[in-house]
């Protein structure tokens, strides 16, 4: 199968390359010489990036994101549990998905796929913020879209 790179990939396309549920989103790229480090394979920090830029491609399926007012989200904690290197020119798959609900807060489960082979998993627990700072209680419309979307629970 031909996946794109940098293009919002769905269950379908995540099953047709052997990635396995629960993961429903995605997208495709590949390493670039910028990325890597002296031990010849991706830098810690990269991993970071490669999060943020799918987390932004995930919020622009909802509702929320594209009418009316944005909440401000911040990124409140992350973890990384390196499986596995990445190294130059390879082709990876970022996965990303809501598992679970607070009030103002959501947690988001990341992983990086080479082939079949999960390389890396990652947490981040992400804060939803109004413009004055305080917190924003995450509205019923989200909730249900991210139910509906990952299966998140709370």
């Amino acid at each position: 199968m031909d996946i794109p790179f940098l293009t919002p990939l769905d269950a379908d396309q995540l099953r047709g390359v052997g990635i396995p549920d629960p993961w429903r989103f995605g997208m495709a790229d590949q390493v670039r010489f910028g990325e890597i480090d002296a031990l010849q394979h991706v830098n810690n920090a990269v991993y970071l990036k490669w999060f943020e830029n799918l987390r932004i491609l995930y919020f622009q399926q909802f509702t929320l994101w594209n009418e009316g007012e944005r909440p401000r989200i911040v990124l409140r904690a992350v973890d990384l549990d390196y499986r596995g290197e990445v190294k130059l020119t390879e082709r990876y798959i970022l996965t990303g998905r809501t598992m679970k609900m607070g009030n103002s807060s959501f947690t988001m489960q990341y992983g990086v796929w080479v082939g079949d082979r999960l390389t890396t998993v990652s947490h981040a627990t992400i804060v939803m913020l109004n413009a004055d700072n305080t917190k924003r209680t995450i509205p019923d419309s989200l909730r249900e879209e991210m139910r509906r979307i990952d299966g998140a629970e709370g």
